[in-house]
């Protein structure tokens, strides 16, 4: 990554978070397996003098969800139908409430050829939890970064239909693909 020091801003313009649900349950095969994306996002990298990250921290608008697809179920999603189910889907994270979901960063270790793992923290339904990111270089300056996060462990309900036979996993998984912008330099300090 051609990072230099200082803190570099990034966001929704350099890369895309999303999320993909699961059906589980005895009417599973009426549901969809669905994708996700966040449309609105920001994040702040703190790298240090000798190019190490230091800090990191995203910020994800929970209102923002775009329901891309759904495979499976009986029937193809419609327009209406991705629109009512990111209805859903923010009540079901009491979007109102808590309209930001946050990841800080206590810890980043390298591996082999640019991989690493990031340690942190995500809050979520302003309720905290340990987190890691698996990171991994796809490209010059072109990362993507896999984790998976169990909606019980931050007090959501996972949404269920049809008296509990239709419901969605409890286990979201989430994949973040991010491109450093070319030429990305530090902002000014303050």
């Amino acid at each position: 990554m051609a990072l230099h020091a200082g803190r570099h801003q990034f966001g929704t313009d350099s890369g895309r978070i999303v999320l993909r649900t699961f059906r589980d349950g005895l009417a599973a095969q009426a549901g969809h397996d669905l994708t996700i994306e966040v449309g609105r996002w920001s994040g702040e990298l703190t790298v240090n003098e000798d190019l190490d990250p230091a800090d990191l921290e995203v910020r994800v608008e929970i209102g923002s969800l775009i329901v891309l697809e759904g495979a499976g179920g009986l029937k193809p999603l419609t327009d209406r139908d991705r629109r009512e189910i990111a209805v859903t889907a923010r009540r079901v994270l009491g979007a109102d409430r808590h309209p930001l979901a946050t990841f800080s960063a206590t810890k980043f270790v390298r591996t082999a050829g640019g991989d690493g793992v990031i340690n942190g923290s995500l809050t979520l339904a302003s309720v905290t939890r340990p987190l890691q990111l698996q990171v991994s270089e796809s490209g010059p300056d072109h990362y993507r970064a896999i984790t998976s996060v169990r909606q019980s462990d931050f007090g959501i309900k996972p949404y269920t239909a049809f008296f509990g036979a239709l419901r969605v996993r409890d286990a979201v998984d989430v994949e973040i693909d991010f491109r450093w912008p070319a030429g990305a330099g530090p902002e000014a300090p303050a």
